[in-house]
């Protein structure tokens, strides 16, 4: 494993540098980054290292973390996905974009360091023991359905293992996990969903949690399976079955257990639950109560909010899956009770298909284009915080310089907690 960068407060700075690899620990070869961390755990550890040229060089110690090592690794490459699923998000994108965005990865490690959902369809034994020796938990497995004939229809995937003994096994090792299923309309909803929630339930507490998302199309869906969205009766009828099953669950095996996304809530035009009813909030990156606890952060500090300059034009911009709920919910409390000057405006998506709708997915240039419609009516626009990476890249590469350059007029960008939002835009 070849060394990225070291701290300089590292012990071995000055003696390693960046090039150099890593060949053992205690005279095992290392796998990964967290295969190192793991086993530099022993009281007593000792490190090879290979400069360029093949020279070695060992260094024991004793009672270190591997933190306090400041090495960075080179993971190697990622673990791709060999399923072809009928709702592959990556199938359905233009040419253009950033290049991780083309990914499919399929890789345990980052279910574990950054909650990233996979199928384990690539999943050996070798590696189901190794995440239960090294305690790789939690994971999140991407289920869909726990019918394995349908399963391997919509992964598309004929060698495709069966899942519940994968997940026993996982269970039975002590690994937590969490679940999801993206639901295709009359595909594995109806009876499937029900068979799915029940035999993941059946594995509870293990299966700690499971997520029951919409499917997501957009218009570059050529020689692809034909699907379509849910429309707002059947979100409905999901809903409310689903918080059905809720409540039955809960008085069971005193948990909710399953929740339907933020999406179906938005479609249905349906009250979302309230915070404590999301429990431990296990899913939220997932969209599972990011919603509801968007608005109760706000609620709790709204009347704290003072000396906002009330002169100030703002332009928000946001997804029209959740413009009318923003509207209803936080417009009359920003314009009538607190005098703000605030357009909220929603952006259809043009880059991916106008049955895209959540902000996530609004691309630079459709937030610009829209922006630019309204060039004298604001003073500030401030745009969804989720539609940028760490970079300040936009999905269409996009960057938020040339964004601000070609606005020619302040951007900010929006977080989760709308009253810090509203300290930064209206000073």
């Amino acid at each position: 494993m070849k060394i990225l960068n070291i701290d300089p407060d590292s012990p071995l700075f000055g003696y390693v540098r960046p090039g150099y690899r890593v060949l053992s620990v205690n005279g095992n070869q290392i796998e990964d980054a967290i295969d190192f961390r793991y086993k530099t755990t022993d009281e007593q550890v000792k490190i090879v290292f290979a400069d360029p040229n093949g020279r070695m060089l060992d260094f024991d110690f004793e009672d270190i973390f591997a933190d306090d090592l400041g090495l960075t690794l080179d993971d190697g490459k990622v673990r791709v996905c060999k399923n072809d699923c009928i709702f592959c998000f990556i199938r359905q994108q233009p040419q253009g974009m950033r290049r991780a965005l083309y990914i499919k990865d399929e890789d345990y490690r980052l279910s574990f360091t950054h909650g990233n959902f996979v199928t384990l369809s690539n999943t050996t034994d070798d590696d189901i023991a190794r995440i239960i020796e090294q305690r790789l938990s939690p994971l999140y497995v991407s289920v869909h359905a726990t019918d394995d004939k349908l399963r391997r229809c919509m992964l598309r995937n004929e060698k495709l293992a069966p899942i519940i003994p994968r997940l026993k096994q996982l269970a039975e090792g002590g690994i937590t996990i969490h679940t999801q299923v993206v639901l295709c309309p009359e595909i594995n909803d109806g009876e499937q969903m029900d068979k799915t929630i029940n035999d993941l339930a059946g594995l509870y507490p293990s299966v700690e949690t499971l997520a029951v998302v919409p499917v997501g199309l957009t218009r570059y869906r050529e020689h692809l399976a034909k699907l379509r969205p849910y429309n707002p009766d059947e979100a409905a009828r999901i809903v409310d079955h689903v918080e059905s099953i809720q409540r039955k669950l809960l008085r069971e095996v005193g948990t909710r257990f399953v929740w339907a996304a933020d999406e179906f809530y938005v479609a249905a035009q349906r009250d979302f639950p309230r915070l404590s009813e999301y429990e431990e909030m296990s899913q939220f990156e997932n969209g599972i109560g990011m919603v509801r606890e968007f608005l109760t952060r706000f609620n709790r500090r709204k009347r704290h909010l003072k000396g906002l300059n009330k002169s100030k034009r703002a332009l928000f911009l946001t997804g029209h899956s959740s413009y009318p709920f923003f509207n209803k919910e936080f417009m009359p409390a920003l314009t009538k009770e607190m005098g703000l000057q605030i357009n909220l405006v929603p952006v259809t998506n043009f880059f991916w298909g106008e049955t895209v709708t959540v902000s996530g997915l609004l691309t630079g240039q459709d937030l610009l284009r829209e922006a630019r419609k309204r060039q004298d009516e604001f003073d500030i626009v401030v745009l969804p915080p989720n539609c940028l990476n760490n970079d300040d890249l936009f999905l269409d590469n996009l960057t938020l310089d040339q964004f601000s350059a070609a606005l020619g007029k302040p951007v900010a960008i929006g977080q989760y907690d709308l009253a810090a939002t509203l300290k930064e835009v209206f000073q």
